[in-house]
């Protein structure tokens, strides 16, 4: 492993705001301070003008993922290829379990797609799709032997994916007091069902109709719900994508009671609101993703709830399909619903401009400070799934994961200047302020401006701790 010297950068934590030198030595942050002596054979970076971030957690992606009759168009060569342009060098997937096998061959399995692949680091959630003796024990040893702590389960999708009420108590019960964590989609999904049908038969299938059709009150029941469990079970519960100030009010109110409540909001919720489905265009099919966008003014309390700690993670939900079919070989996606909107596969693209576009509309819009900016993106979710202080901070002893920002060079996004699969990005054409220009995984340098110098396979596997985070 090479020997780097970060010289003159301004060094930003979640707690932490000064200038100094970082030495990368053996994969880890070796040595902090000012004016750091070396001897000639080490490499040299000059960091004057540039933030010294720590490389991203992204908690929420799906990295050839199985969704119905789709497969997500970037593969985990691809995804973390475009985690890395962007800032992020530790990105959770999801395992499913399947109708015919169970967690552990889930993880198994997830492994054995990923491990060649990977450009970046990455863990796994499990899928959580049925719970028996069988599975719970399965789960049980994922958490000790696997550093598998997290498991998602479905509020929604009937007959897919959606765990009734008594098998997601079950698992909070058990993974509670294992000391992990159970993440919960969050909708009521018979209700939306019913929406669906309804909708269908009385002749509307433009793809607006996604988002008419999962109601915001939908989301703020089951997120409720969720959390009565999770109280009776005497366990922490993390809601992925919230979307709605009315799911928001009841997270407030467990949160400010001192039930163990987290969530985390995407990108898309924050950057764009529900004008986009204004038409009947197929064009809209871009946007259609699980939940829908929201009001302007969900999307407002949303930044409250950032800023003051109610909401504490920004992950992408990077769930790539394809608005042209046959792109790259790719078949089922968007346009597999062209005439009903209930067979557009579900999902965005986001993995590879999360950092610049948060930093444009939170920091530089001073909607964010710079160090919750940190929190949001790396060192929260570090905390919350178990890997921190290895990942997500800048720290002597932690991994040499470290991106240098430039939070003044402005840039237009451009879908094929991108580095993932995926043939569109919901922020083509628009100009962001703030650019990651290099990035070091475990002290190589992957990324130089616009080179990639990291390779497929290059990432590893990171087994996770406990909830870290109260």
């Amino acid at each position: 492993m090479s020997t780097t010297l970060i010289q003159n950068g301004r060094i930003i934590t979640a707690v932490d705001d000064y200038i100094a030198d970082i030495l990368l030595d053996d994969g880890i942050i070796k040595m902090i301070g000012l004016k750091l002596e070396v001897g000639p054979e080490v490499k040299r970076v000059d960091a004057t003008g540039l933030l010294v971030l720590p490389g991203g957690v992204d908690p929420h992606v799906h990295l050839e993922n199985v969704v119905g009759q789709s497969v997500t168009c970037d593969t985990f060569a691809s995804g973390t290829r475009g985690a890395a342009f962007g800032g992020t060098t530790t990105v959770i997937d999801f395992a499913l379990q399947t109708a015919v096998d169970g967690p552990l061959q889930a993880i198994a399995r997830a492994q054995s797609l990923a491990e060649s692949q990977v450009g970046v680091d990455y863990a796994l959630h499990t899928i959580i799709t049925r719970v028996d003796a069988q599975v719970l024990a399965d789960m049980r040893h994922a958490q000790r032997h696997e550093g598998v702590s997290s498991f998602k389960m479905f509020m929604a999708y009937p007959g897919i994916m959606m765990a009734d009420d008594a098998a997601i108590f079950k698992a909070l019960r058990q993974v509670g007091a294992d000391g992990g964590m159970v993440a919960l989609h969050a909708e009521n999904g018979t209700v939306i069902d019913l929406l669906i049908e309804e909708a269908l038969a009385a002749g509307n299938t433009a793809p607006r109709y996604h988002a008419l059709t999962r109601p915001a009150l939908m989301e703020a029941e089951a997120v409720h719900r969720g959390i009565k469990l999770a109280e009776l079970a005497e366990a922490p519960v993390y809601f992925v994508h919230v979307s709605s100030k009315g799911a928001l009010k009841s997270i407030v109110e467990a949160r400010d009671a001192g039930i163990p409540v987290f969530g985390e909001t995407c990108p898309h919720y924050l950057l764009f609101d529900d004008s986009v489905y204004e038409n009947e265009e197929f064009s809209v099919a871009q946007f259609v993703m699980t939940p829908p966008l929201r009001k302007a003014e969900d999307q407002q309390a949303l930044w409250r709830a950032l800023r003051f700690d109610d909401l504490q993670v920004i992950a992408t939900d990077h769930c790539p399909f394809c608005m042209r079919e046959g792109h790259l070989g790719y078949r089922q996606q968007k346009s597999r619903g062209k005439d009903d909107f209930s067979q557009i596969p579900n999902g965005a693209p986001g993995i590879e401009t999360r950092t610049s576009s948060l930093y444009d509309l939170g920091v530089v819009q001073g909607r964010i400070s710079l160090n919750r900016f940190v929190a949001l993106i790396a060192t929260t979710p570090a905390k919350l799934f178990g890997l921190f202080p290895k990942k997500g901070t800048i720290a002597v002893g932690s991994d040499a994961d470290v991106v240098l920002f430039d939070p003044n060079e402005h840039y237009t996004v451009r879908a094929e200047h991108l580095h993932g699969n995926c043939d569109y990005t919901l922020l083509e054409g628009k100009t962001l302020q703030g650019r990651v220009k290099k990035v070091f995984l475990r002290g190589e340098l992957i990324v130089d401006g616009d080179l990639w110098l990291g390779k497929a396979g290059g990432g590893r596997y990171v087994p996770r701790g406990n909830v870290q985070a109260f």
